[in-house]
């Protein structure tokens, strides 16, 4: 495989990016290099050499075009709250942050749709579309931080996927700079989309490593009216990741679905500050399962379903969220949980998935292998579609066993979702510390197929080098 051979960022360089964004928007102090070069994955730490924050397409087309003739390496970067590594500049270069793409250009009321830029954060946009009556779906835990287009570099999910689906399901139409500067529009503006190979989905996933993302245009679906919440302790996690497939069994799709192991709650709890309900010490683990729509009765109905699922498969006493703060202090708590586990050790974080009725043999074997390394999880995630997030935790393990046997383990993990017929990334996406567990995914053919669409896209190899694939 041909080695390419990156150039450093001269002064002259310097001198033209100053050119095109201006002095205010580029920056060489270390206090703000060593900003950028950190995401929310584990304690990993990649300086750039300077980091540009662009305010229009023609600006980003200049830099992609610059780095392209000088063989400079640019990774672009969303609102740094990656699970991956896949926003960090592992080779130098240039760091492009996209934080000034931060309007809402349109919100089409007629055709549901809207055009945005890809520094929007998640939850800014719900609460504007809300406003219209409409609703954009896709929900990550750190949708109060992360940017819509790092959602759209990872397709990422969120406790409505089960019934909505995730990012990917939502995109229409993407404008993007391609790294020799060329600007294109991936697709259309339509429901329908059957004219030549699709780029826009191509682009979803791809992790800034095929070009740069600089407008979007999502399709919205109604609001919903109303919503219960309820929140349903068992004394066996198994038990409560078997109950999940016989609730979709029975007819019915919650709009949401999360599974927490009991230390995850109760390590949440703590960390956020809402402590207004007993866990009881006989717990495992708690589900998380919300219904909306239009008609209360029928809300109502499906609750009660529910709750005879719940209860043929051993469950406590469930507790029925009875007002709008009530509900907002719950999911509080189960957005809270990977900061939480974070602020009590060192961790790494694993997004498994497998099919949603395999998830109770997944989440055993997960435990029988930190047996038999000698690690403590704390699992979590959306259950209704059999994404576990598996959190490790160092706690009292030694950097040698930390360094050398823990990959071992999550290698058997990861070949246990394969297994089952799942996959190693749900919604975090490959990046950097994914990526040397890829080989249990692929065959060298298709590997070899992705490193080929790299070539096309990014012949000179400098968007985001170092990740998905070499």
């Amino acid at each position: 495989m041909e080695v390419i051979n990156y150039n450093s960022v001269s002064s002259i360089t310097l001198s033209k990016f100053e050119t095109i964004v201006g002095k205010h928007n580029l920056s060489v102090e270390n206090e703000v290099l060593e900003k950028y070069a950190q995401d929310e994955t584990e304690d990993l730490v990649f300086k750039a050499e300077v980091v540009l924050k662009p305010e229009t397409v023609e600006q980003v087309s200049a830099i992609a075009k610059l780095c392209s003739e000088q063989s400079i390496p640019l990774t672009t970067r969303g609102a740094g709250t990656g699970l991956s590594g896949g926003a960090l500049p592992i080779r130098g270069g240039v760091l492009l942050s996209m934080e000034k793409f931060n309007r809402i250009l349109q919100i089409d009321t007629r055709n549901l749709q809207a055009t945005v830029e890809p520094g929007v954060i998640n939850y800014v946009f719900q609460e504007e579309v809300k406003q219209h009556g409409l609703f954009y779906p896709p929900d990550p835990a750190s949708w109060g931080s992360c940017s819509l287009g790092g959602n759209i570099a990872h397709s990422s999910g969120g406790p409505k996927a089960v019934k909505y689906g995730t990012t990917r399901d939502y995109v229409l139409n993407l404008e993007v700079v391609l790294p020799n500067g060329e600007v294109i529009w991936t697709g259309a503006n339509t429901l329908k989309y059957s004219t030549g190979y699709n780029l826009t989905h191509l682009m979803i996933g791809s992790e800034g490593t095929l070009g740069i993302i600089t407008k979007i245009v999502f399709r919205l679906i109604p609001l919903p009216k109303h919503d219960l919440l309820m929140l349903i302790p068992f004394k066996s996690a198994e038990q409560a990741c078997k109950a999940v497939g016989e609730v979709f069994m029975e007819g019915i799709v919650p709009s949401a679905m999360e599974f927490m192991e009991k230390d995850a709650i109760e390590w949440s709890m703590r960390y956020s500050g809402e402590v207004n309900f007993e866990i009881k010490p006989d717990w495992q683990a708690l589900l998380l399962v919300e219904v909306d729509g239009n008609n209360p009765d029928v809300l109502m109905l499906d609750c009660e379903r529910i709750g005879n699922v719940m209860q043929k498969n051993g469950c406590d006493d469930i507790l029925f969220a009875e007002s709008t703060e009530q509900k907002n202090a719950l999911w509080k708590i189960r957005r809270k949980v990977g900061e939480a586990v974070k602020s009590n050790s060192v961790y790494k974080e694993e997004d498994t998935v497998v099919p949603r009725a395999e998830l109770p043999v997944l989440l055993n074997g997960v435990k029988q292998i930190g047996k038999k390394y000698g690690f403590l999880s704390v699992c979590y995630g959306h259950a209704g579609d059999g994404n576990l997030h598996v959190n490790i935790i160092k706690g009292d393990l030694s950097d040698k066993v930390w360094e050398e046997d823990l990959p071992k383990g999550i290698t058997e993990i990861f070949q246990l979702c394969k297994k089952l017929g799942g996959t190693i990334s749900g919604e975090h996406g490959i990046g950097l510390v994914q990526k040397p567990y890829m080989p249990i995914m692929f065959s060298k053919q298709h590997l070899m197929l992705m490193k080929q669409i790299k070539s096309v896209f990014d012949p000179k190899g400098i968007l985001n080098p170092g990740k998905i694939v070499d």
